[in-house]
């Protein structure tokens, strides 16, 4: 059987099952959420927008609901709530959920599977990043291994792992992950468009052309040094922060540098350039990569999770090993054929397979569970 492509699977969304059209009760628990900036967040905060917008009620967990945190390490940005579990239970029981997603691995996704498997609760999960991938360009002594048996513990447990691509599909199933279902993503095509293209001169009127452009976090696991090495025309750019930010920017000096941007500051930076290039070899999908589409600027890419799933047969990029002839062969695209591929990709058709992919809880099984739930934990009280 062929598998279908992370385009075919946006532009083509399945229809509802009819009980699947009926307002549900979701409950999202996440690690990675807004004042974060990156594709994880980008993700969640549109699908949850989009839920509501087609009627359902979304509760979402994060660590800035009060929890006490403490910054990941090489990722400070990032909070790790604590102390998580007995508030986690508190909000279950209020909310009543039908369907519960836990979207990261981090302390409150394992909090809240605990409390899920406590309580026979069922619930999904979704591989956002290559966390095995990850952690070992960080730390080299933790082997692939252990990160792939924390995986298989921490999903394997669910009713089911969202992935973006046919290739994480297959990377998981080789590695044990089970009950793999598809999730495509979206992009803003109103926020991310060609009309940006060259407003008051544009914005790199100063560089040499062509331009190159890298959008995302500055760290060693987005291999950003492939690109940066390359002996290519014109001027390289790099936007977005990182803890490799300056080391990369007293190591290659000819770069520029510009670091984060959001919004339309940074639909004008992927608008006004030349060439969008996505150097990583370990995300899962890139979503900075239909953003550049969107934009009009074709993405220059490794044969890799992310890029191999969207750009081949595409028009609006090219994949290669080697990644100086790729980001030549995108001069040569032309930039109305890379918009024309990005409207393939809708946030409904990703709000749409996410709520599908969630398997909710009949309404009145839900009712009945809750209510022998709190009779349980009345009597569990009294005990006490």
């Amino acid at each position: 059987m062929t598998m279908k492509t992370a385009a075919q699977t946006a532009a083509e969304p399945a229809p509802f099952p009819e009980d699947d059209e009926r307002p549900q009760r979701i409950m999202l628990v996440t690690d990675a959420w807004e004042p974060q900036v990156n594709g994880v967040v980008r993700t969640l905060t549109r699908t949850v927008d989009e839920c509501r917008a087609m009627g359902h009620v979304v509760e979402v967990i994060h660590p800035g609901l009060g929890f006490k945190t403490f910054p990941l390490p090489t990722y400070p940005e990032i909070q790790m709530a604590v102390g998580a579990r007995k508030d986690i239970e508190r909000r279950f029981q209020q909310f009543e959920p039908e369907a519960i997603h836990i979207s990261t691995e981090g302390t409150l996704g394992m909090a809240a599977r605990a409390v899920c498997l406590k309580w026979k609760l069922p619930f999904t999960t979704t591989y956002h990043t290559q966390f095995p991938q990850y952690v070992h360009a960080r730390f080299p002594f933790v082997p692939l291994a252990a990160g792939y048996a924390f995986m298989r513990w921490f999903h394997n447990a669910g009713g089911g792992v969202m992935v973006a691509t046919p290739t994480m599909r297959d990377d998981l199933t080789r590695h044990g992950l089970k009950n793999i279902k598809s999730w495509a993503r979206g992009v803003d095509t109103e926020l991310f468009h060609p009309d940006r293209r060259g407003v008051g001169g544009g914005l790199f009127k100063d560089l040499e052309k062509p331009v190159f452009l890298y959008v995302g976090r500055v760290s060693v696991e987005k291999n950003i040094e492939a690109f940066l090495k390359l002996d290519l025309p014109g001027s390289k750019v790099v936007v977005g922060p990182g803890p490799q930010l300056e080391e990369l920017r007293r190591k290659y000096p000819e770069a520029h540098f510009l670091g984060p941007k959001s919004g339309e500051d940074l639909a004008r930076h992927y608008a006004d350039a030349d060439v969008f290039v996505f150097p990583s070899l370990t995300d899962t999908f890139g979503l900075v990569i239909l953003e550049a589409m969107a934009a009009g600027t074709p993405v220059a890419g490794y044969p890799a999770p992310g890029p191999i799933d969207i750009i081949p047969g595409s028009g609006a990029g090219v994949v290669h090993e080697d990644l100086r002839q790729a980001c030549l062969g995108c001069l040569e695209l032309k930039r109305e054929d890379a918009r024309a591929y990005a409207e393939k990709f809708s946030w409904r058709a990703c709000a749409q397979e996410f709520v599908r992919n969630l398997k909710p809880q009949p309404k009145p099984e839900r009712k009945r569970f809750w209510k022998r739930l709190r009779l349980r934990l009345r009597k569990e009280r009294q005990l006490f």
